[in-house]
């Protein structure tokens, strides 16, 4: 069979299921009316094609009841659509804080720490500590070698014993005047300040502990001559740690001496150790922007050196703005908004950015805690536009029509 015959046929075939369709169906007019089929080609199937019992055409009548069926159908349909709301997807305005939480590293030292160095020069003659041992204040960690300093203690105990016998002797006896009195009184106390010399000068061959605190790496041994510019051991008194961070300019108001910090190390994981402010800079750093904070926390257990970087936090009252969705923040010409949906209306809010999150924008704007905003479906919202939220509970017919 041609071509244009299977074309013929089927375009018949088609045509005869069609009428058929508005037929038996009595609703088919209306549906190929809202399909956008033109209202008078509807009518004329139905009236030239639809048959009556008898075969003969339908009554006109019943063609002008369809027709106005269509016609009222088409308003119906068009009237909905018309006043039909937009769905959208909503979410609940939270209250966000900023500015809340300080963090920052830090590098931890002793709250005391020195560099034992000898008073005077000479050779090591003796040490008496070891490298991770507790010393107290006073407590000698080394001696220089000290023979010449007692032979000089020596002779001047000797020559205060004879000062004293002379100046004894002028007083008890009548045949010396004053003034020979006076003299040998005043060799006499010539005599102690040099033995106190003398002492002074042995004790100082001795190296002790100005403080307390651990005994480090010893940087010398028995032998060795030293200055009074040698280092011999380093000695750090850490019952407390002392951490420097560097915060932010606009913490440099809020941060106080005295207020609660948390410090936590990568040599100690999961342990957090307290401890507080103590000493904010008197200035900003011109270069970074920042202000250094100094903060002292306590290590009774001896489980932290001097050296080790700290994670820093203190935490703060923060500022409070409304936080949405990132979804619910939209642009145009005027800058950010947000769409609000008040009483089933879209009201656009004009929203001014504070800080922006993985989950949530935080934003100057009239919102409460509670409002509802748009957070999907915004492409066809309009101002003042009616919109059907997403999930929520329809309001029955009947109680539709009682209203």
């Amino acid at each position: 069979m041609p071509l244009w015959k299977q074309a013929a046929v089927s375009i018949l075939l088609l045509f005869i299921g069609l009428c058929s369709w508005i037929y038996l169906s009595p609703g088919a007019g209306q549906t190929l009316i809202g399909m956008g089929v033109p209202q008078a080609l509807v009518a004329l199937v139905s009236s030239g094609e639809a048959e009556g019992p008898g075969g003969g055409q339908a009554p006109q009548g019943n063609a002008r009841q369809a027709q106005g069926q269509g016609q009222g159908g088409q308003n119906q349909g068009g009237q909905r659509r018309g006043s039909q709301a937009i769905l959208v997807a909503t979410q609940p305005v939270t209250i966000g804080t900023v500015n809340d939480r300080l963090g920052a590293i830090g590098d931890g030292e002793a709250i005391e720490a020195v560099t034992v160095m000898p008073q005077t020069s000479g050779m090591i003659s003796e040490i008496l500590v070891a490298s991770g041992q507790s010393v107290k204040k006073g407590d000698v960690i080394a001696r220089l070698d000290r023979e010449e300093q007692l032979i000089l203690r020596d002779l001047a105990a000797v020559a205060l014993r004879s000062a004293r016998e002379k100046a004894e002797s002028y007083r008890n006896l009548q045949s010396f005047s004053r003034l020979d009195v006076l003299d040998a009184k005043i060799a006499e106390e010539q005599a102690q300040l040099q033995l106190t010399t003398a002492e002074l000068n042995l004790k100082r061959r001795d190296i002790v502990a100005p403080i307390d605190g651990m005994i480090g790496i010893i940087g010398v041994s028995v032998g060795d001559n030293v200055t009074n510019s040698s280092a011999i051991v380093s000695l750090d008194n850490r019952t407390q740690l002392l951490i420097d961070f560097w915060a932010p300019e606009r913490f440099a108001v809020a941060v106080k001496p005295g207020m609660p910090v948390e410090a936590t190390s990568v040599a100690r994981p999961g342990q957090t150790f307290s401890g507080e402010v103590e000493a904010v800079d008197n200035r900003v750093d011109e270069a970074s922007r920042t202000i250094r904070i100094r903060a002292r926390i306590d290590n009774p257990d001896d489980v932290l050196r001097a050296g080790m970087s700290f994670n820093v936090v203190m935490r703060f009252a923060g500022d409070r703005y409304p936080a949405v969705n990132p979804l619910a923040v939209q642009w145009d010409g005027e800058g950010s908004f947000v769409w609000q949906i008040v009483d089933a209306k879209s009201v656009k809010t004009r929203v001014r950015i504070i800080q922006r999150n993985s989950d949530q924008i935080l934003v100057d704007a009239p919102l409460k805690d509670g409002d509802i905003v748009a957070v999907e479906g915004l492409q066809r919202v309009r101002e003042g536009g009616a919109v059907e939220v997403a999930g929520a509970e329809k309001v029955p017919s009947e109680e539709v029509a009682t209203r």
